[in-house]
């Protein structure tokens, strides 16, 4: 072993052993969605009957091929199971990724610890060496588990083989990239921020190219796992292609770790304000933290509200008039109802997206706290519950602003569109009204970082169950009390609907009940790192 990776080995036992209940949740979390979703096909269309209607009820709907994927073998168990579990699938396993290499490499290096750590008889490039060993350990474990356990569901190995190499092979590319990412950012919410950006950049592109049947799926990672078409007549060559950028992005971030200094960044951190400007005092300090995010995220449901708005009144000729349409418009397959149920439906995906937001924004607090910088702030005279406070006050706006831009950005783009915006106020307002429903992921979040602050990243799982529910509920035909468990579900599809103001005032005590308990929490507990 060279001198530069020197220790790499001791660093990959420590990261293991640091990261070994993350990594268990990570892996049990994404590996059980493959063989659920396979089982409850299973259970839900036990006949080929049932799954020739399915099928045909799916076929070329662009709206729905743009949020799974490409429709390969849609009349077998194991082609719906990958339709259905690809896109998350490879979303989930890059988030993993991204995990594992930002903090074993940029958050050592913020918080000082790789400095410790290399005081010792420890190469330069071992931390970095022993980060990917880790994730790509992990993303070969995805590999295996999928594989196995969608052949122990009785589906085909070779399908089921190439459906796990999709997924694991292509949070490998993610991989790179966050390796990437941590040598350009000099913070680590900056790697992420980064990072993010680009599972997202290649989500958009694999719709884009799916529905338009056109180049841009192949310039996404997402999309090369698509095309291995598990379960339908698999392809094994687009596996090296994310090999291959996988390799080349490790190499790129090997090039650009050695060129530049420990601690810092390819791109230098834009200095602070010369003067402390208005009084905030913590509300301040939570904004100023949050300020990049907040307006990235502004900007992005932004687009993405404008985006849905460009479809205008051609609602009908996206969706078609299956039974699966039928459940993304509430249930209206013609005229003004048909529309209305249409803004409707994307306006409650606009919300889950901003509730996401607002969890991401809400985990800063616990971010902060493992970082080792809230201990010092909280050695002042600032109370506990105002620290707290503070950062549920920047989620919880945030999240309501952002909500209410995406709704207004789609009845502004419909109206560019279709020449009345009358619809801008309207949707604006159908957005704000799945504020409640915000809050209360918020205060879940809240509640895990001020009891158990181990397991509070657990907030991402609400907003995947969410989107599952309300989008594949109808579909996979889940029993009502499992619908339930959503707060989305219990409010109404405006604009298609009226207002219901009694569920409004029953998630808004939720909310404010669940974020209380977490302050109590947290003003008990101690401040770990």
């Amino acid at each position: 072993m060279s001198d530069a990776l020197a220790g790499t080995t001791v660093l990959v036992r420590f990261a293991l052993r640091r990261s070994r209940m993350a990594l268990v949740w990570w892996i049990l979390g994404i590996t059980s969605l493959y063989p659920v979703q396979a089982l409850t096909l299973e259970a839900t269309y036990p006949t080929q009957a049932d799954l020739d209607q399915l099928a045909a009820s799916l076929s070329g709907n662009a709206a729905i091929i743009a949020i799974a994927g490409p429709e390969y073998a849609l009349d077998t168990i194991g082609g719906q199971t990958a339709w259905q579990t690809s896109a998350f699938g490879a979303v989930l396993a890059g988030l993993m990724s991204t995990f594992l290499i930002v903090r074993q490499t940029r958050a050592g290096e913020e918080n000082g610890a790789d400095e410790l750590v290399r005081a010792g008889a420890v190469g330069r490039a071992a931390p970095s060496a022993a980060a990917v060993t880790v994730a790509t350990a992990a993303n070969l474990t995805l590999i295996a588990a999928i594989a196995l356990l969608l052949i122990a569901c009785g589906l085909p190995a070779e399908g089921s083989w190439a459906l796990g190499c999709a997924c694991g092979l292509t949070g490998m590319v993610f991989m790179g990239l966050a390796l990437i990412f941590a040598q350009v950012s000099s913070t680590s919410r900056g790697a992420w921020g980064l990072s993010g950006a680009a599972i997202g950049v290649a989500y958009a592109l694999r719709a884009v190219g799916d529905v338009g049947d056109n180049a841009a799926t192949w310039l996404s990672p997402i999309g090369w796992g698509q095309q291995m078409r598990a379960f339908a007549d698999e392809r094994w060559w687009p596996a090296l292609l994310l090999l291959g950028a996988t390799f080349v992005s490790i190499a790129v971030a090997h090039v650009l770790h050695d060129r530049r200094d420990f601690g810092a960044g390819l791109v230098a951190p834009r200095r602070g304000p010369a003067s402390k400007g208005w009084r905030g005092g913590a509300y301040e300090l939570a904004w100023r933290l949050q300020r990049p995010a907040v307006i990235g995220w502004l900007v992005g449901l932004s687009f993405g509200g404008a985006a849905y708005g460009t479809i205008g009144d051609d609602v009908g000729d996206l969706v078609g008039d299956s039974d699966l349409s039928g459940s993304l418009t509430g249930g209206e397959t013609s005229g003004r109802a048909l529309i209305d149920g249409f803004y409707g439906s994307a306006t409650l995906m606009l919300a889950i997206i901003t509730a996401a937001f607002g969890v991401a924004l809400m985990l800063r607090a616990r971010a902060e706290e493992t970082a080792g910088r809230t201990e010092p702030v909280l050695a002042t005279a600032l109370h506990r519950r105002t620290y707290l406070a503070s950062h549920v006050a920047v989620a919880v706006i945030a999240s309501t602003v952002g909500v209410v831009f995406a709704g207004a950005a789609t009845g502004w783009m419909y109206g560019v569109v279709s020449g009345s915006y009358d619809r801008v106020g309207q949707l604006a307002w159908s957005a704000l009204t799945y504020a409640p429903a915000i809050w209360v992921m918020i205060g879940l979040t809240v509640l895990l970082v001020g009891f158990v602050p181990r397991l509070a990243s657990l907030g991402w799982l609400g907003i995947g169950f969410a989107a599952v529910v309300m989008f594949f509920g109808p579909l996979l035909k889940f029993p009502d009390w499992i619908t339930d468990l959503s707060p989305f579900s219990h409010l109404a599809l405006v604009p298609l609907d009226d207002v219901a103001w009694a569920p409004i005032l029953c998630l808004t005590l939720v909310a404010a009940a669940l974020t209380t308990a977490g302050c109590v929490g947290f003003r008990r507990r101690d401040v770990q790192n």
